[in-house]
């Protein structure tokens, strides 16, 4: 039997995962020796054009203030998602596929910079210049991580990101699930205490 591998479900700019992003760091770090956990961007609001309504905002903002009355995370209200702003997840999760073919080892730091810098921070990060600006902050060259994120390759991996998603039944996001050999094993749904996502994992790995 190989290694099991903790598949986690998540879009940068879901504002449940910004909420969950302490329980995903604590179970990579406590996991590392006895199972490998990727990321998958599971594609929240791909694609979209048209900018949000008023009534899309206040009912997004509604749950930026419930993530943040559960979690405790960062969120910067003043200002945020302003008239215009066109709510489009591709181009960060895009970002994140991008610097993953350059040092996959910045994956998850790239992830939860964009997060950060989304929620806490009130920054567009639907902008390839703000998205290589924190690309940048983690040692990659701008330029390099430019070229990455507008080439064909990357889009098309983002788009199998979203497939991948779509295939394992996931519809909402934070979404775990363990796989071992072929099977697939359903942790969590949304975002969960650490407390419970750890006890489902160990029953997982233990069955």
């Amino acid at each position: 039997m190989s290694a099991p591998l903790l598949w986690y479900f998540a879009d940068p700019m879901c504002s449940w995962c910004w909420g969950f992003s302490p329980v995903v760091e604590t179970l990579r770090d406590e996991y590392r020796d006895r199972m490998k956990i990727a990321l998958v961007l599971g594609g929240l609001r791909p694609g979209e054009a048209a900018p949000l309504t008023a009534k899309a905002r206040e009912e997004i903002l509604h749950h930026w203030h419930a993530v943040q009355a559960r979690t405790g995370q960062a969120f910067r209200f003043d200002d945020a998602l302003p008239d215009g702003f066109v709510y489009d997840t591709e181009p960060a999760s895009r970002a994140v596929v991008a610097i993953g073919g350059l040092d996959p080892a910045l994956i998850f730091p790239l992830f939860r910079a964009i997060q950060h810098a989304f929620y806490a921070e009130g920054r567009d990060v639907t902008q390839s210049a703000i998205l290589a600006g924190l690309a940048a902050g983690l040692g990659v060259d701008a330029a390099a991580f430019l070229r990455a994120f507008d080439s064909a390759a990357a889009r098309d991996k983002t788009q199998a990101h979203f497939r991948h998603a779509r295939q394992a039944g996931v519809r909402g996001f934070p979404t775990l699930i363990v796989q071992q050999d072929s099977a697939l094993h359903r942790i969590s749904d949304g975002c969960q205490p650490l407390d419970t996502v750890r006890a489902a994992i160990e029953a997982c790995l233990a069955a």
